[in-house]
Parts: structure tokens; sequence; C-alpha cells
């Protein structure tokens, strides 16, 4: 059920055996349906050669906001309706990823008769009555159903699992589990994507306990948060080169590497955990120093971030 200047992303929203289910289950009561994102189309790309759609004035992604309208730029608002690639001049569209409101549309399409209510950004529903209806939802933002929902479905894994980030595997269980809770004493879960997963499996074996033993033994393989105390330093290459040599003999240093936009970089430091105390002494007097001599190179500095080398903003966080 594509706009006619946008393709589907790939195979069916729902595939036939949850389809199946969530017909099945509707006749005993609500079904939650939840998705990774909000809006209509929230990312596009060129259907010809699928390289991301992008404004022309300002670069940043466009997305479709309703059905039949023209993309638009997701930073400037800037309309696209004559949409060309730079790569490969192409004009038609496809649908990377499909938000909450285009899938309630394409459900309520294939349920008919049904109501289906969507839940997300700034229109959240606290909770829903035990009556047979669909409840599109985004993570976070499900409503609590009297008496539980009679199935849930759990779409777009592979938005979920393909994101970079070092937390892309616990975030993803902890809004599967979450939405899973909201279901009835032996109703049917859905996961559309290979049952082999490790946050699949710990889902069926319903034992969050087992997959978080089991990444925490990976990142203590690899040297990775939690098992390590982890900082970013972004900034300036001079800011950075001078902060490193501060920095504890204990510490590890990875980069510094381009951050990805303008001429900052950005260093990842780790330490043993049992050194935690000389780093953060290290990144205080680093501060300190740069504050009492007002130096005019911009570097921001977080302390174990929750995504680790993700300070894409460069926020500073007092080191601690």
């Amino acid at each position: 059920h594509a706009d006619d200047s946008v393709a589907d992303a790939g195979p069916a929203r729902l595939p036939h055996r949850a389809w199946t289910i969530a017909k099945d289950a509707l006749t005993h009561g609500p079904v939650l349906v939840q998705v990774a994102r909000r809006g209509y189309v929230p990312s596009l790309s060129c259907q010809d050669c699928r390289s991301p759609a992008r404004c022309t004035a300002c670069a940043g992604p466009l997305a479709i906001a309703t059905h039949g309208a023209a993309p638009t730029c997701r930073w400037c608002w800037s309309a696209m309706p004559g949409w060309r690639c730079p790569a490969c001049g192409g004009t038609r569209l496809r649908a990377i990823s499909v938000g909450s409101r285009r899938t309630a549309e394409e459900l309520g399409r294939a349920f008919p008769g049904v109501d289906v209510i969507t839940s997300g950004g700034d229109r959240v529903v606290d909770d829903v009555s035990g009556d047979s209806a669909l409840v599109v939802a985004t993570p976070g933002a499900e409503p609590v159903a009297a008496g539980g929902y009679a199935a849930v479905l759990l779409l777009d894994a592979h938005a979920h699992l393909s994101r970079v980030s070092l937390r892309a595997g616990e975030e993803t269980a902890r809004r599967w589990f979450a939405a899973a809770a909201l279901a009835r004493p032996a109703a049917p879960v859905v996961v559309t994507t290979d049952a082999s997963s490790t946050i699949v499996q710990a889902l069926i074996r319903w034992d969050p306990a087992w997959l978080a033993a089991r990444e925490l033994a990976e990142r203590t393989e690899l040297g990775m948060p939690p098992a390590v105390r982890c900082a970013t330093l972004t900034g300036t290459t001079i800011a950075v080169d001078d902060a490193r040599g501060s920095l504890p003999e204990t510490a590890r240093i990875l980069g510094p590497l381009p951050a990805g936009d303008g001429e900052r970089v950005r260093m990842l430091v780790t330490a043993p955990r049992s050194a935690g105390d000389d780093l953060a002494r290290a990144l205080h007097a680093i501060a300190a120093t740069r504050s009492a001599r007002k130096d005019p190179e911009p570097l921001a500095i977080a302390v174990d971030p929750l995504d680790w080398g993700t300070d894409e903003r460069g926020r500073s966080a007092s080191p601690s």
C-alpha cells in the first residue's frame, strides 16, 4: 500500500503468520502492534540506486508527513516536490522505514471494521479497554490494556537491531520485554525477525538475566563498557591533543577520529574499573585547567556516556 510516488519498503509490512495471529486474537480483545518510528514515512531513499534521499538545501534527511504529501526535510522543513537523486538522476522514492501513522493506515485496510488506535510522540494514550482494537504504538508509548492484550506484534526488528550503537541490543531487549509484559498470560507474542537472535531467544525463555550475563561477558572480553570506565573527549584537534598529555598511564586511548561534522574529532579513553578514580581526577584537572586559562579551543568531556563514543552534539558531562 504505497503512495504513488513512494515504493514499499521491501517485504510485506505484516507477515502472513503475524496477520493470522492478529486476526484470531482480535476476536478476544485488543492487539498491540509496536513499531520503531512515529510519523508516516520518516526515512526515504532513491528507488533506483538506494542512496538516502537528502535535502538539496541543507543535506538533511527527507520524510513524508501524510499520504500524498511532498517529501519534506526533517531538518529545515523545506518541501522537495521535484526531488531528483544526485547520484543517478532518479525521481522515484522508496520508504526505508515506515512510521506509526502509516502502519495504522495499512492495518486499517487489512482489518476493515476494526478500531485502530495510535499512541506515540505528542499523542500518548495511557490505557485502552479490553474491547477488540488494533493499538499501534512506538516504544515507551504502549497503552495498558484492561485485562492485557490478546496478542503483541513486535515489528521493525531490523530497524532496532541495525542501529549503530553499543547499546542497540540492550535497548531493543528493554523495548520488547516491556511490550510483551503487557500481554495476557499465554497470549502470543510475535517478533518479525530470525528466532536465532540472542535477544529473541531471551524473549522466548523470558530470561533477561541470561541475556545481560551474556552481553557482559562479551564486553568484558572486548574491553568495552561497563567492564571498563570510559570517557569521550570531543573538540578541535588542538584541544584533544593537548588533553591527551594529561591522561593517566593506565588509560587506553583510541583515536582521535573525525566526529562527523566540521573539524571536530573524538578521542575514546578507557581504563580498568580499578583505575576509574584516576581517570576521573585527570579529567577534572583537564577541565579546571582549561577553565582557568580560558582556553579558546572547544572541548567536550563525557564520562561513562550512556552510549560510548556517540556524543554527537558535543554535550559536556562533569567527570565524577
